[in-house]
């Protein structure tokens, strides 16, 4: 299950930021925007180091083209006085591009004829042994990772972006958070869920707690994300604070 792999995107630009038509900007915006999932204009600028006016030429001509799209943040809570900036994300076909997606339809037609044979628990087992080697690689990229299941997810999250999922781990009031901003098999998944589940149980055993998914990108969330329920005696802040950030 390899993926594209994080690069490091180095500020581009000055502040004024007047060389918008760069290519090489615009991939960076891309890579951006695969890395962290919605983000608002103000946010990529900071990260590229452009101007607001820079960016949002960017952003006007990537929604022109149909690579990303804007929405309303999800609030949680109340919110404020004042109308929330927008965030954008990468449409399916803009994130099919950046990831190796070559031999898609070759997976989804081998996953058919397996569910034709032997039904969805053969697909379920045939999931299974195809994230087995991935638990293996994580498992031992974990080793000093203790027994904590938090730390043990910021761990888990460094691993799984050497493996190009681009994930993140973060505490959150009811335990912690788990999300990968990639899917190298997201076409796929979306036909067949057996997949998203393989994976989800071995999040669940590298963590050493039973996690639930909440979104996934093979779903048409922007995101994959995990929740790990807060153990007995921890004390969470209430606020979502983010431990480790690997989606470099």
């Amino acid at each position: 299950m390899a993926g594209v792999s994080g690069r490091q995107l180095a500020p581009v630009g000055g502040a004024g930021g007047s060389a918008v038509s760069d290519p090489s900007t615009r991939d960076r915006v891309t890579q951006l925007l695969l890395e962290r999932g919605a983000t608002t204009a103000a946010q990529l600028g900071h990260a590229l180091g452009l101007s607001p006016a820079a960016i949002r030429r960017h952003l006007d001509a990537m929604l022109a083209e149909g690579d990303v799209l804007a929405r309303d943040p999800a609030v949680r809570g109340h919110r404020g006085r004042g109308r929330p900036a927008k965030v954008f994300l990468l449409t399916e076909a803009a994130r099919g591009r950046c990831g190796t997606h070559h031999y898609d339809n070759m997976a989804t037609a081998a996953l058919r004829w397996i569910a034709r044979g032997g039904g969805s628990a053969a697909v379920s087992a045939f999931a299974a042994e195809q994230v087995s080697a991935l638990e293996t690689r994580c498992l031992a990229a974990m080793e000093d990772a203790g027994d904590d299941p938090l730390a043990r997810a910021e761990a888990l999250a460094a691993a799984l972006t050497a493996e190009g999922y681009a994930a993140n781990a973060s505490t959150i009031a009811s335990g912690g958070q788990l999300c990968q901003h990639h899917c190298p098999v997201a076409h796929v998944a979306a036909e067949f869920p057996q997949l998203c589940e393989a994976e989800t149980a071995v999040i669940s055993r590298l963590v050493g707690t039973h996690v639930q998914r909440l979104a996934t990108i093979a779903h048409g969330d922007g995101v994959c994300t995990t929740h790990i329920p807060a153990q007995p005696g921890r004390v969470q802040s209430g606020k979502t604070v983010t431990t480790v950030r690997t989606d470099r």
